[in-house]
């Protein structure tokens, strides 16, 4: 009974030290003052104030941009990736090729923002071309962080395929690409989505690396967010934003587990 009990405290510890912060964001973007070190009344003049604010607005939109095109580029050529890995097991330079896609893994994402910006500098004085900083940098910048991670997922999942099932296509006479296309792919589509997910985030949440290659004139919601607390400290409009950002995730992952819910019990109900 002791062991149960300490399980739930440091199991509620855990959620505690986890959720609290969340929700005292959440609470003082609806107190009518700036402070939070103390509660005055229930007010939405923080949200009027947010809506307003044409620079946080411009950010966001940019930082959709961006993320929405960095997540899309990542999971196709992560996905072409992560199938010359796992179904051409032989080919010249694979240890070095895959080497180079986990590099992103592992590499501080300083010397990645660094890195890229040299080279970026380095097209510059090659080419002899102008390179317009902001969301074509940062989009590749994000789609070189975030192959890595679709190709890890979507690696994990192609091990589990049964090879089976693509040779008796081919068997049959059908072509490489119309297995991809017919039989792979359709197996390997949740783990697309989640790679592309999680690229999504990792681009929406950068702000080490969208420093390095972007410009005054296309800044991201991250690095707005970060520049108002170095400067003007805590802002209760950074609470709304933050309130909104929540609620929306939340909504997102209960509809989603409400989508696999439905899916589990139809599944149920045709085998009986």
């Amino acid at each position: 009974m002791n062991k149960r009990y300490f399980r739930l405290s440091y199991l509620a510890f855990g959620y505690a030290f986890l959720y609290i912060p969340l929700l005292l964001v959440m609470v003082y973007s609806f107190n009518s003052v700036r402070s939070i070190y103390g509660w005055e009344s229930f007010s939405l003049k923080w949200y009027r104030e947010l809506f307003k604010n044409v620079e946080i607005l411009e950010s966001l939109w940019n930082s959709l941009k961006i993320a929405t095109i960095s997540a899309t580029f990542a999971m196709i050529i992560g996905t072409l990736a992560a199938f010359s890995l796992v179904r051409i097991h032989k080919f010249k330079g694979r240890r070095l090729f895959e080497t180079v896609v986990n590099m992103p893994l592992v590499i501080p994402e300083v010397v990645t923002g660094l890195s890229l910006l040299l080279f970026f500098v380095s097209i510059q004085q090659i080419l002899g071309i102008n390179i317009n900083y902001g969301i074509p940098t940062i989009s590749i910048a994000h789609i070189t962080l975030g192959i890595a991670y679709v190709v890890v997922v979507v690696k994990s999942r192609l091990q589990e395929v049964d090879l089976s099932l693509e040779e008796a296509a081919m068997d049959l006479g059908a072509k490489p690409l119309i297995v991809f296309t017919d039989i792979t792919l359709p197996l390997i589509t949740p783990a697309c989505l989640a790679g592309w997910f999680l690229s999504f985030a990792l681009s929406f949440d950068d702000v080490v690396i969208a420093s390095f290659v972007s410009s005054p004139e296309s800044t991201t919601l991250p690095m707005i967010i970060f520049s108002t607390l170095r400067t003007g400290g805590m802002s209760p409009k950074i609470n709304a934003l933050a309130t909104i950002m929540l609620s929306v995730s939340t909504l997102g992952v209960i509809i989603a587990a409400y989508i696999a819910y439905r899916r589990q019990k139809n599944n149920k109900t045709q085998w009986f």
